[in-house]
Parts: C-alpha cells; structure tokens; sequence
C-alpha cells in the first residue's frame, strides 16, 4: 500500500530521509475508498482492527468487513440526509463503532467531528452552533445523554441523533439502524463526490487559554500520518499497534486508524474506563502488541510495576509523546525492556513535526529533530533566529510547501489564521532550543515562558525536576510579578499520600530543584493544592492559576 503513496520506503540515515522522503497525494483522495476499500478488495482478510474491553469482551475486524460496516452505516446516514459537507459529532470513547462511523463519513464526503465524553451540556451547544452540527452519535452511558439532551434545547441545527449499545425514545438505535441498511453504497458522484480540498474533519482544541479553536483537516490529511505511523511509531507490515488514546482526541487518529493501515499494519484497541497499568500490561502481552505509543505519565507508571512478571517480548518499538519525557523514566524502562522510548512532536494542526526517527540515537527529554516536509526554525519575540542553545519560538515556514497533513486554517476565524499563520510562516505557540546535534527541546508554551532576572525558565524543566521529589505527585510552574525580579517562579504542588504541607517541604523542594537544575530556577513560592485546574483533554491550564493569583491581590 505504501508503494503507492510515497516516492521511497526505506532510507539509509535520517538525512536521506528528510532530504528524500516525499508523499505523492493523488486527486480526489478519499482514504476510506482508497485505502480501506482497496485492502477489503486485494487483501480481504488482512487484519484491521482487534478491540477488547475491561470485562474480557472482544472483537477482531477484516478489512472486507470494515468495508461492510462502514457501506452499512453509510447508508444509514444517508437515510436520515446526512450528505457530502455535513458535519456529524461522534462521541463514542473506544467503541468499535467509530471506525463504522468516520469511514461511512468520508465515504459521503461529511465531516467528522470527534468528541470526548467529558463534555459538559454548555461544551456542547458551543460545538453545535460553532459548526452547525447536524448530527450527534453518542454512547448510551446516562451522563452523556443527560449532557446530549440538555444541549439540543439551544443547538437548533442538531437535527439527528444515534445512540450506540441502547435504544431511548427519541434517539436513533444506532446498531438496528445499521443492521437493516444495505450493504452495498455506491461511491458518490459529481457535486456530491469528496475533493482534496474539502473539510474531513474539525477538532476543537481543549482550550488551554480561552475558547476552542476549530482545527480544519482536509481529506489528504490521512497521508501526512505516513510519517508518523510507519516512520516514528515504526508500525510493521502485519504488526499490531496500540495508541492509548480515547477516540475523542486527535491522538486518536494519529495512532490508530490512518498512518497504521496505510502501513500495513493492524490497530489494537483497549477500551477502558480507568487506567490500570497493570492491566494494560497485561493486554499487551496476551494480544502480542508490536509498537506502541503512550504519553510519559504512562511509562512513569510502567515503570513502578515489576515489569519481569510481563511478557513483552512482542514489543519491538516503543515511542511517547504530549509532554518531555523525564531521563529517569527512559533510563528505567530500557533497562527493564531493552527499548529505546523515542519522542515526537505535533499539534492537533500537525502531524508528527519533530521526532527521534529510527537512525538517530535518542537523547532523553528532546524531541527529536524535523520531519521531511517541515521547514522548522526557531524565532526570537522580534521574529528573527536564534542560534543553537537559545530559546525560540517553534515555527513551521510554508513558503515551499505546506506539509500534507498539515491544517487548513482555523474554521470560520480568518482573523485567528491569521494571527498564528502570516508570511508563509506557522507559529506554533510552542518554545523550544535547538543544540548543536539538531535536536530540539521543549521548554514550554510561549504564554507559561518565565522571565526573571533577565533568565527564560520553561515551566516544564522545573516541573521534571519537581516530580522527581516522592512527595511530589504533580504540578505546575508559573509567573508571578516581582518589583525586583520582573518575575518569579511559583509551583503549584499536589502532594502524594503521606506528605502535608509545611515550611520544611518547602525548603525541602526548593533546595531539590536546585540539585537537579540550574539553582535559579527554583520555585521561590510553593502552593500546595488538592488538585490542578485542567481542561477536559487533561493539560493543565495556567492561565488559571495566574488569573487566581491577581485576584489574590
């Protein structure tokens, strides 16, 4: 399959890739025709997707049966007017069936939006009326719907509503609706036929600084996750790969539907409500699973586990990404597993734009250096260069290209496009340095850069340091104003079982950081908290935390 798309497959060194690599984007490309379709059609019986739940409950799906599904439930949106442009929210956690669904979608030209069930009744109608959603497929746990529900008295344009694993009044049952539909749909024609060009899919970013953005992908967005499916995951042909990510989020797409298959290799599902990581080793083990994605949190409780009482032998690549990755935690799982973690690098309007391919050596804690395609730079707050050891702002320059897979343009907000995306130049919001090897480290987002003292402290190297203390289960770094200092640094600190606060921890954790990092980083004010605010994603949400402390004043 990957023969198609790209120029080359394999490289002799990451200069060869970046230099080299290069994605071929027929016209009218439609990933669930051209790639699912053509699988079900040359390769019928080719694993896609195995899923399993908590309760031992599993399922396995072939590419012909994916085709099958995915006609059926085509049909059955369409049945209801759903057509080519229309915009459909799924809410559907790790069910198998939004694999049904966001295939059926692209198969008519529609655009998905994916949804986390943690929204709230007040997160919903923003959604609804910011996109006009027209139609709304949620699982049937009673929160959900009571949020549903509430929401549809102020979101006119929802005309539609599908419930998957129940039947309720008023709602479509999802499972019959499909069951009766046929399973042959013809793919659509003339004004109803997908373009490159059009909307696939809308994610709202969870908001770290005020109100969602609209991200707007196109339909060749899928051939962008090439890069990061069989490049930096290292998914294999015939493998078995497994992101841990709910089908509400952007991860989700980037690790377990399109890069995967176009690579050849099946997607693993485990679809949990709480994660236990010895559970998740365990399924890991019993399904053989190849290559596999985790943000840090992840492997920093793998890590705890004893690892031997697994066997992980079918492990072959590991990688992480969402947050830098503490040496500590890389040092131990590769030497309780003999894998190397390799980081990587995006956004919700990227693909993978930063990472430790497979010919570079992993430096813990760096991102890796750019993917081909992506011209990235580091820019001062007047927009010129820094060298090598400063800090900078991440920007992708477009000016040759636009790297497929990378977004459109925030929907319906020209004025926010182009506040981030002006001059050929992307600016990602994120600050990072560069050393002397190429390799990039992060350092934090450019709102949560400290300035004190004529120093630039990223909240992230401080919070690392901090974690590493037991007493610390987690925390964030932030500014405070200081008459003398222009700034100073605050940590706001969730304790683990059997610390409480006091002035001799404080000492305690600020003396700490100065061990472990440079002395005037340390946190002169500590808070001790029950809990950090954060949006729904999880991301811990500063800006909070800053706007606290003024009105503290």
């Amino acid at each position: 399959m990957l023969e198609k798309y790209i120029s080359r497959v394999d490289y002799s060194s990451y200069e060869d890739f970046y230099e080299n690599f290069q994605i071929n984007i027929p016209e009218n490309f439609n990933f669930a025709y051209d790639v699912v379709d053509e699988y079900a059609k040359t390769n019928p019986n080719k694993i896609a997707l195995v899923w399993c739940d908590e309760s031992g409950a599993e399922a396995t799906f072939t590419f012909a049966q994916l085709k099958e599904y995915s006609d059926k439930t085509a049909n059955f949106f369409k049945s209801v007017g759903i057509r080519r442009g229309d915009p459909v929210m799924l809410i559907l956690k790790r069910r198998y069936e939004f694999w049904f669904c966001i295939l059926a979608l692209h198969k008519l030209g529609a655009v998905t939006i994916p949804a986390t069930h943690l929204l709230t009744s007040k997160d919903i109608v923003y959604r609804a009326n910011a996109a006009d959603i027209k139609m709304i497929v949620s699982v049937s746990e009673p929160e959900v719907i009571a949020h549903i529900e509430d929401a549809l008295i102020k979101s006119p344009t929802v005309k539609y509503k599908a419930l998957v694993g129940d039947s309720r009044e008023g709602w479509l049952d999802f499972t019959s609706e499909v069951d009766k539909s046929s399973n042959v749909f013809e793919r659509p024609t003339g004004d109803q036929a997908s373009q490159n060009s059009d909307i696939s899919l809308l994610y709202f970013t969870s908001g770290t600084t005020g109100m969602p953005k609209m991200v707007q992908h196109d339909y060749v967005y899928p051939l962008g996750h090439i890069l990061t499916a069989k490049y930096w995951q290292n998914c294999s042909e015939d493998g078995l790969h497994l992101t841990v990510a709910d089908t509400g989020w952007a991860k989700a797409v980037w690790g377990k539907i399109y890069g995967q298959w176009l690579a050849g290799s099946a997607v693993f599902v485990y679809d949990f409500n709480k994660f236990v990581p010895k559970d998740l080793l365990q399924v890991i083990s019993k399904y053989k699973v190849t290559s596999f994605c985790a943000p840090p949190t992840m492997y920093r409780f793998f890590i705890k586990e004893d690892l031997t009482k697994f066997d992980l032998s079918s492990l072959k690549y590991c990688a992480v990404a969402g947050e830098p990755l503490n040496p500590e935690v890389y040092n131990q799982f590769y030497k309780a597993t003999g894998l190397k973690l390799m980081e990587g690098y995006g956004q919700t309007e990227l693909t993978v734009a930063l990472a430790t391919y497979p010919w570079m050596e992993p430096k813990p804690g760096s991102m890796g250096k750019p993917s081909p395609g992506y011209d990235i730079d580091l820019l001062d707050d007047e927009g010129n260069p820094v060298p090598d050891g400063e800090e900078g702002q991440i920007v992708i320059r477009t000016h040759k290209r636009k790297p497929a897979g990378m977004f459109g343009g925030y929907y319906r907000d020209e004025a926010l496009t182009n506040k981030s995306w002006n001059n050929d130049i992307y600016y990602t919001g994120d600050v990072a340095w560069r050393d002397e090897d190429g390799y990039y480290w992060f350092v934090g987002r450019a709102d949560d850069v400290i300035k004190s003292s004529g120093y630039r402290i990223g909240p992230f190297e401080v919070e690392s340091a901090l974690i590493e203390h037991p007493a610390v289960l987690e925390c964030a770094i932030t500014a405070v104003p200081d008459e003398i200092r222009g700034q100073i640094v605050k940590a706001t600190v969730v304790l683990t079982k059997g610390y409480s606060p006091s002035d001799e921890l404080v000492k305690e954790l600020q003396d700490h950081v100065k061990r472990v990092t440079a002395p005037y980083k340390y946190p002169r004010i500590i808070e001790f908290v029950n809990e950090l605010p954060k949006t729904i994603s999880g991301k811990i949400r500063r800006v909070e935390i800053r706007q606290s402390d003024s009105e503290k004043k």
